[in-house]
């Protein structure tokens, strides 16, 4: 049986679009659903709970995403595990395609991801300009982070439940396996809202930069990153010229992102979640 953990703190507005995708198209004894409301203060348990027995909700009262994360584990009960983001939308039929390298005994894949699909309709041109970009990076795209879903093998769940708690948890699990070791599937696919206005993808951008000055701090300056280089901006325009506006946005807002993280970096804030809510609206 393959284990579904989704931890969740106030997400009221998405948990049930969700669950109901889960639910659709998976049987009782394919699934096991457990929600883990962390610190939630709405109705994100109840409306859990009203989607029936196949799901099981969990609550902590202490908002963490890796507190979250460990009560999952406590209470699921079979691998592959699949870890999955409430503010995202994937279906049973995806999950399916995604576990399927896992339990392969003839592959070295420990972890596994679905595609992207970012509907970048009704966002502020500025934000669609910067997804043009993002979206083309080579480490965006062969990376794990980013999609609110990655499933492990029991050995790959071994390796993850070592890493320390970290805010940018879905980055550090990338990055805990080699290239040979992980794989976006190309046969399943996540529904990932982005912000819709300019404010609320720079909060999503400077928590982005903290977390990852985070995840370097765990690590050795011979380990992988995740950044983008100048060289990748480069080779980008080279392939598609038409991108120099989009590219001139990216640039601003990752200018901007790290002089909105500097503050927290130096103070060693890693507890700080901003938070956007555009991306939640319906």
């Amino acid at each position: 049986m393959t284990s579904i953990v989704i931890p969740a703190h106030n997400e009221a507005q998405v948990i049930g679009r969700l669950l109901d995708s889960l639910l659709a198209d998976s049987t009782e004894d394919e699934t096991d659903v457990v929600v883990v409301c962390n610190g939630c203060t709405d109705d994100t348990a109840r409306i859990a709970a009203t989607r029936g027995p196949r799901v099981r909700v969990v609550e902590i009262p202490t908002p963490s995403k890796h507190a979250a994360l460990r009560a999952g584990d406590d209470h699921a009960r079979g691998f592959p595990r699949v870890y999955v983001d409430a503010d995202v939308v994937i279906s049973g039929a995806d999950i399916r395609a995604l576990i399927e390298p896992l339990n392969d005994d003839t592959s070295d894949v420990l972890a596994t991801a679905p595609e992207r699909e970012i509907p970048l309709q009704g966002c502020s041109w500025r934000v669609r300009a910067y997804y043009r970009v993002w979206q083309r990076l080579p480490a965006v795209c062969e990376g794990l982070f980013g999609r609110g879903v990655i499933a492990v093998s029991k050995t790959g769940h071994n390796r993850i439940a070592a890493l320390p708690p970290l805010m940018a948890d879905d980055l550090a699990a990338s990055l805990a396996f080699a290239p040979g070791e992980r794989l976006v599937v190309g046969g399943a696919s996540v529904v990932v809202h982005p912000p819709r206005t300019w404010s609320d993808l720079m909060k999503r951008r400077i928590r982005a930069a903290v977390s990852t000055a985070q995840v370097e701090q765990h690590q050795g300056p011979e380990d992988a990153s995740a950044r983008t280089s100048v060289a990748d901006l480069k080779s980008m325009l080279r392939r598609e010229p038409r991108l120099v506006t989009s590219v001139v946005v990216f640039l601003a807002a990752a200018v901007a992102a790290r002089r909105g993280a500097r503050k927290a970096v130096r103070a060693q804030d890693f507890g700080t979640w901003l938070r956007d809510e555009s991306s939640r609206q319906n």
